[in-house]
């Protein structure tokens, strides 16, 4: 299981010119399809006199759900090209809207497949990249006299404390990383034995940004 993945930190816009002809891009971070098509409305909302809104998204820790629109322009000339520099940078979460104007001059099918990926390619080189990992919350309980070993296994893996309880026992919610899970939890028992418990392991994983 991979528990990194790429996406953009916020949103980023870019413009380009070619043969009179407007290309803004817009990229923005979402996280499912219903998003992505809440904001495409409004972009073409505010940009309601372009010619054309062109959009590509891709979403899932796994990238697994995506789509295109080439809106009007020959089919293939579009969507596709902004899909595949979404995909050129290694993205998920991430969805582009190019809007053009039109200035005129017709640009082919080969231009529009260049201009539409240089607007594309534009905008992504202005947002800010970053890595997620994927983290699963787990919940531990342990004797106070059994923190130095406890204190050993949380070191040797890559954790965030989630949340902290000390009284007799001490209770932690960590954040493992969802590929270490298993280890964690085999270190756990093997390092504290029957004085250590798990007590969750929580479906609903959590995020942070490297």
């Amino acid at each position: 299981m991979s528990d990194t993945y790429q996406t953009i930190a916020g949103p980023a816009r870019a413009e380009i010119h070619v043969d009179g002809s407007r290309f803004i891009a817009e990229v923005h971070p979402v996280s499912s399809r219903s998003e992505a098509e809440d904001w495409y409305d409004e972009v073409r909302e505010r940009e309601h006199s372009a010619t054309h809104h062109c959009t590509a998204f891709r979403v899932g820790r796994d990238g697994d759900t995506f789509h295109y629109n080439d809106d009007g322009e020959p089919s293939g000339t579009a969507g596709p090209p902004i899909l595949r520099q979404i995909d050129g940078h290694d993205l998920t979460d991430t969805a582009i809207v190019v809007t053009r104007y039109y200035g005129g001059t017709k640009l082919g099918t080969g231009g529009l497949i260049r201009a539409y990926s240089d607007a594309a390619r534009a905008v992504l080189d202005r947002a800010r990249i970053v890595q997620k990992v994927v983290r699963v919350p787990v919940h531990v309980r342990f004797a106070y006299d059994d923190t130095s070993p406890a204190s050993r296994v949380l070191d040797r893996f890559d954790i965030k404390v989630i949340d902290r309880t000390y009284a007799e026992v001490t209770e932690l919610v960590v954040g493992v990383r969802a590929s270490e899970v298993q280890r964690f939890v085999d270190a756990f028992t093997n390092g504290l034995g029957d004085r250590g418990t798990i007590l969750s392991i929580d479906d609903a994983n959590s995020e942070d940004t490297t």
